[in-house]
């Protein structure tokens, strides 16, 4: 169910089971997820489908996630398989790391996953919940939360009231229901700003990523799905100075093909800008907690870094499944078994969320700090655990299913077994 009208304040509130508040990716994420547990949901937020540059880059419990809530098959014509990733230390460092391949084939997958423009996902998420019957999106804004012990209430910007058991955070790094929960934030800046463009390159990718490693941070290219006209696609996300910035958004789309040229020392040929140039700031996003009163935080509400290593929005897609295992089979109505719930949720994301921020805070600032003991810390740790095997294999698995308790929605899925019936009727 779809409903995009404003609802007037003298009608009867909406009445569900869980909230969504924000409807980007995460949040259409989570209401699909809660849906399938025969909740009724409603998400509201604002459709956005003009990101300008950005892709997501999923990797493989990503797309088990995707596939079990059977959401997989309309994405994946807009996909391109990542089956490799490079990585190049262009720092200029007299203790430079050596260039490092990673091939999914490593830990026996055909591809580390799947790169989808952010667009394009968040149309097919926002078509499928419109055609849910357990969900109801309303392409509107919340202007105030009310949370208690029962559950929750939520006024309308454009009038009209939501009430119910249970909210999920979605709504990015200036989340309205977590200052309202009183949920503390550290934040942090980097000197950087993100610069994200779609690519039509000569030369074709192979299915391979390559991150060079600068000393404004990196410069990556993820393999995109061609299209007619532009047999070879890339996206790119380069990290560069406020100032730099400002003088690449000042040039031609001409003068910044040519300069990307440049920078990636030709790996892909001539390149040819597809798009619009999109910018954000760089900075960091940590809560001192992920829950409130019959609330849950997923997402940029939660955490935020930098764009390294493509761990934002599968970080994100292990929040909603592992807090939808937390509530399965949990009466909403029940105060102290969602208080359970979420104290379960509060421990199995801990480790996580500090080990992504953690880490990729540190890898971005090793590249900022021009220092030699950093340099060479920086390289002899990307050579050691590229050099040996399990440790090598280890780091890849870390990178695409994480070690400890997988969430239902991101298991592997067994292969059907044909009973000896079916056989025999086959012959």
């Amino acid at each position: 169910m779809s409903q995009t009208d404003a609802i007037s304040a003298d009608q009867t509130p909406i009445s569900c089971d869980v909230l969504v508040a924000g409807a980007g990716a995460a949040g259409l994420s989570a209401a699909h997820a809660f849906a399938t547990q025969g909740r009724k949901v409603v998400i509201v937020g604002k459709i956005e489908t003009h990101a300008a540059g950005r892709t997501v880059a999923l990797f493989e419990g990503s797309l088990r996630f995707f596939r079990a809530l059977d959401l997989w098959q309309a994405c994946a014509v807009h996909a391109n398989p990542m089956e490799g990733i490079r990585m190049i230390d262009d720092t200029g460092s007299i203790f430079p790391s050596t260039p490092r391949e990673f091939r999914s084939r490593e830990i026996d997958l055909d591809a580390f996953g799947e790169n989808i423009e952010n667009n394009a996902l968040v149309a097919e998420l926002a078509a499928a919940a419109r055609k849910n019957p357990d969900i109801t999106l309303i392409e509107d804004l919340i202007d105030s939360f009310e949370l208690n012990y029962l559950g929750a209430r939520a006024r309308l910007a454009s009038g009209g009231y939501i009430e119910a058991k249970f909210v999920v955070a979605g709504e990015g790094r200036n989340s309205q229901a977590r200052q309202i929960a009183g949920i503390t934030v550290k934040t942090w800046t980097y000197p950087q700003v993100a610069l994200t463009v779609l690519l039509a390159h000569e030369k074709p990718h192979y299915n391979i990523s390559t991150e060079f490693h600068k000393r404004s941070g990196p410069f990556t290219f993820v393999p995109l799905r061609g299209r007619e006209g532009a047999p070879h696609r890339s996206s790119l996300v380069w990290l560069v100075t406020p100032r730099d910035a400002l003088r690449l958004q000042a040039e031609s789309a001409e003068m910044l093909a040519a300069e990307i040229e440049d920078e990636s020392h030709g790996l892909l040929g001539a390149i040819a800008i597809d798009g619009p140039l999109g910018s954000f700031p760089m900075g960091g996003l940590k809560t001192s907690r992920v829950t409130g009163l019959r609330m849950a935080l997923i997402g940029e509400s939660a955490h935020l870094f930098p764009p390294i290593g493509a761990q934002g929005l599968n970080l994100t897609l292990r929040d909603i499944a592992n807090l939808v295992d937390c509530l399965e089979g949990v009466d909403l109505d029940e105060t102290d078994r969602i208080t359970r719930a979420l104290e379960d949720y509060e421990r199995h994301r801990a480790r996580d969320i500090g080990l992504r921020v953690n880490g990729v805070d540190i890898l971005n600032r090793s590249l900022l700090v021009h220092a030699l003991p950093v340099d060479f810390a920086r390289a002899a740790a990307l050579n050691f655990f590229a050099a040996i095997g399990p440790l090598r294999r280890a780091l890849m698995r870390e990178g695409v299913t994480p070690h400890g308790s997988t969430p239902k929605l991101m298991r592997a899925r067994p292969p059907l077994r044909r009973t000896r019936v079916q056989v025999a009727q086959k012959f």
